[in-house]
């Protein structure tokens, strides 16, 4: 299943520190009115947040990082969730001995300094959110 996309927009810019990192990336796409994009990071946050998906339960876990981390990457893509844009993201990030950790990007990062990229698709075919019955994630529905 794919749909061909074209890009119509970019955004650049900086997140203020202090605030959380997916959050602020959620609100600009809600700003903007992004229903279809790709998000990318770099920079570092003073904690963190990052989820993994038991496939067996079917459920979120969560690890909470409680020291300050370098986003070594961070990539996603934002689509429609209960009809409002919304970023589905994964991210690596490096402690101060260079060990890193990865997963699902979960609110609770807060910035330290973060410089972020999005750029927004268009296409005919809507990219929104819903129950997929195989693997019990919200993914995208309604594909060609």
């Amino acid at each position: 299943m794919k749909a061909e996309v074209r890009t119509i927009r970019r955004f650049m810019g900086r997140v203020p520190q202090g605030q959380d990192l997916l959050a602020y990336l959620n609100r600009v796409c809600q700003e903007e009115k992004i229903e279809a994009g790709q998000v990318s990071a770099i920079g570092a946050v003073s904690r963190a947040r990052i989820g993994f998906y038991d496939q067996d339960r079917r459920e979120y876990g969560f690890i909470d990082l409680a020291e300050p981390l370098e986003i070594v990457a961070l990539q996603g893509n934002v689509s429609l969730k209960e009809g409002r844009p919304f970023v589905h993201a994964h991210v690596v990030l490096g402690d101060h001995a260079g060990h890193l950790r990865g997963g699902h990007l979960a609110e609770g990062a807060p910035v330290f300094a973060c410089e972020y990229v999005i750029t927004q698709f268009a296409s005919e075919t809507a990219f929104s959110r819903g129950p997929d019955q195989g693997t019990g994630l919200p993914l995208w529905q309604g594909l060609p």
